[in-house]
């Protein structure tokens, strides 16, 4: 069967939130996405609706392109998954994002995850917790705890995952540049800084 991939995309945005959970995780690039291309104009995850706003948040499809990424450390794994996998994973993605207002986010779920308690919600999610239920319900990722308890450390320690780019998020047009024989993905050139 062939194989398609999909990436995972880890970032760390300096904001005040980002930088209190990094403290408390010891670690920083706390905040998961998937993407579906290597591009990265297919990202979804469970974050802010609003990027001024961290309060209201859930299911989202991420435009890197906003300022709110511009000085946005991040890193990118590449998995490959098989072809029904990616078709499973990419109907998900559909659905989610044609009923995201049935979907929030899961604030409790962080706190549950400090006290390393299950506190599950229906259709309320964290980034990392997204990330992993996404990649079970595909048949791609099996974790020994629950979903619920999944940081983005753990996933980034997934053996499966191969790091392909770590550093700012504004260079990786670069980076898949140079790795494309055509480059179709348009960023703003704003976002980017040149030597």
């Amino acid at each position: 069967m062939e194989q398609k991939t999909i990436y995972l995309l880890f970032l760390d945005t300096g904001t005040v939130l980002t930088k209190m959970i990094n403290l408390f995780t010891n670690s920083t690039l706390n905040h998961a996405s998937i993407a579906l291309d290597q591009s990265l104009s297919q990202v979804y995850s469970f974050g802010r609706k609003r990027p001024r706003n961290p309060f209201i948040g859930g299911f989202v499809r991420e435009n890197l392109q906003l300022p709110f990424f511009k000085k946005a450390e991040c890193a990118v794994y590449r998995l490959q998954i098989s072809e029904l996998e990616y078709e499973l994973l990419e109907q998900r993605m559909n659905m989610m994002e044609a009923e995201k207002h049935l979907y929030r986010y899961n604030m409790l779920g962080l706190f549950g995850v400090m006290l390393n308690k299950e506190l599950p919600r229906d259709n309320a999610y964290f980034c990392s917790q997204f990330v992993a239920t996404m990649l079970s319900e595909c048949g791609v990722y099996e974790y020994d705890k629950p979903a619920c308890l999944i940081r983005p450390q753990d996933l980034k320690e997934w053996h499966e995952l191969q790091l392909i780019y770590q550093g700012s998020l504004s260079n990786y047009p670069y980076f898949y540049n140079a790795n494309q024989n055509v480059y179709t993905h348009k960023w703003n050139s704003s976002n980017i800084k040149l030597g």
